[in-house]
């Protein structure tokens, strides 16, 4: 701990986390998707951890669960969320919920929250956090279901004793700015020796479907020249882009193809259709636009050349999340008091709640290493003195903040 610096309880911190981690276990990980009888267990014992440290706890219509600090201002927000992708990790999301609770702990005048269903196991995703800013509507709630089992969301809210509750808002004003730690999910800070990473924006994802109209015949009966092949015209397509694009990337640019569908998927029959999900990311919304234009002038030459026509659709096209300079700095100050040259300055790849709470406030985020850059996965994990280490930097960082 540095002179001045706020006094975090690393040890409650991490048998927090510890005690967290056995609701859903899975392995070495966690098994707790949205509104299951484990997250909604998960979401009762956080209130009453946020309640042992002097917070107002309280849960909405969506899940939100949210501490209130009953002090005077200024006030920060301070959170992530706690379900789980299937079969995955201890502490993405869990990491920057507890990591409020911490800071709650050592008086500083923060908020907690942990909002619903980042992992996007409903249609739509992020579901707390847009709610949470005015960005969920009763329409689409009635519309999303289980993107694994079909429920429809509303009933899924019934079964969690949800229904009727009212979905809360921010206070317009309450808080300075927004804080989440939370686990990098990659290698760059293992690969390099280093402990902690400033985020300096959050990566867009713009997705998009492609399907491609073939014919669907005989396998055996159709000759190769008679064929109109979907599932050909679409892994063609696919080569091309993966050649083109690094042409005209930027430095973290990622692209996805995550689903193909062939109909009707019978091995004996040529596929008809073909149906793409294809997405990528970057923090530079000119390189995305490149991106995107190059994207179609590939589709249009597939079908100058293939014999199967495909249409592209856009699905989604988010703006990048810029992190605010002044948190970044008093992120980087701390980072450069606990970690001096062991810290760097990265974008995130994943999107993270904290991308909607930048539309409504300053907000920052703080990543600790992965070990092996596991995440998604129950193998996931992070060296204790890595998350004690940087749920300190937080505490600090928030703490100049507050100053500033």
């Amino acid at each position: 701990m540095t002179a001045n610096s706020v006094c975090i309880d690393t040890a409650a911190f991490l048998a927090n986390l510890q005690e967290l981690r056995q609701i859903g276990a899975y392995k070495t990980g966690v098994h707790r998707p949205t509104y299951s009888p484990d997250d909604m267990q998960s979401r009762h014992w956080l209130m009453a951890r946020m309640a042992e440290c002097g917070l107002e706890p309280s849960i909405d219509g969506i899940g939100n669960v949210y501490g209130r600090h009953p002090g005077p201002g200024p006030h920060l927000l301070v959170g992530s969320h706690i379900e789980t992708q299937n079969h995955a990790g201890w502490l993405d999301g869990a990491l920057g919920v507890m990591a409020g609770i911490a800071l709650a702990r050592a008086g500083l005048p923060v908020d907690v929250v942990a909002f619903a269903d980042e992992e996007g196991h409903f249609e739509g995703g992020f579901l707390g956090s847009r709610s949470i800013i005015g960005q969920l509507d009763d329409a689409e709630i009635d519309r999303s279901r289980n993107r694994t089992t079909g429920q429809p969301l509303h009933e899924a809210l019934a079964a969690a004793g949800l229904a009727g509750l009212p979905r809360m808002q921010l206070e317009p004003g309450r808080h300075k700015g927004f804080f989440e730690l939370h686990i990098e999910q990659g290698t760059q800070l293992e690969g390099q020796g280093l402990r902690a990473g400033v985020v300096s924006g959050i990566v867009a994802i713009w997705q998009f479907k492609i399907r491609f109209e073939g014919m669907q015949d005989h396998a055996g009966g159709t000759t190769m020249a008679e064929r109109r092949d979907a599932g050909l015209s679409a892994v063609r397509l696919l080569a091309a882009i993966d050649q083109e694009f690094p042409r005209h990337i930027g430095e973290r640019t990622v692209w996805t193809c995550g689903r193909i569908t062939l109909e009707p998927g019978a091995p004996s029959i040529i596929p008809g259709v073909a149906e793409v999900l294809f997405q990528f990311r970057d923090i530079e919304m000119e390189v995305l636009e490149r991106l995107h234009a190059v994207l179609v002038r590939l589709v249009q030459e597939s079908n100058r050349r293939e014999r199967c026509h495909a249409t592209l659709t856009q699905m989604s096209r988010a703006t990048p999340a810029i992190c605010d300079p002044a948190m970044m700095r008093c992120v980087e100050q701390a980072a450069e008091a606990h970690a001096p040259g062991q810290w760097q300055v990265m974008p995130s790849g994943a999107g993270h709640d904290a991308q909607y709470m930048a539309r409504v406030m300053p907000a920052v985020m703080l990543f600790t290493p992965s070990i092996g850059g596991i995440s998604h996965h129950w193998a996931e994990d992070t060296a204790a003195a890595d998350l004690a280490l940087c749920c300190e930097i937080l505490g600090d960082a928030a703490q100049k903040f507050l100053a500033v």
